[in-house]
């Protein structure tokens, strides 16, 4: 069977889309796919600036302290934790 060319793609954004509205076995044929491991691979990151409450950021600073780690790396956790628990609850839809 032939495959469809996968269009290139200016940036993630529109790859993403893309890959949204698309089906892959359209594309790639996943029977001849092996396993593969990446080991530096970094998921994509964006800066953004946020206002907390001068409490809560001494507390999280005192947590991140107690754990021995940077309290951006402590806040990233917690908020990764809670946003799975929340798509995992059915409280939001997925995009």
């Amino acid at each position: 069977m032939s495959r469809k060319q996968i269009p290139a793609f200016t940036n993630e954004d529109e790859e993403r889309e893309f890959w949204a509205t698309h089906d892959s076995t359209e594309f790639i044929d996943w029977s001849k796919a092996k396993p593969a491991i990446f080991p530096s691979l970094k998921p994509s990151t964006r800066s953004i600036s946020l206002r907390l409450p001068e409490s809560i950021l001494v507390s999280l600073k005192m947590l991140a302290n107690k754990r021995d780690v940077p309290y951006q790396s402590l806040l990233k956790v917690f908020l990764a934790e809670r946003v799975e628990e929340e798509l995992r609850r059915g409280q939001v839809k997925t995009i």
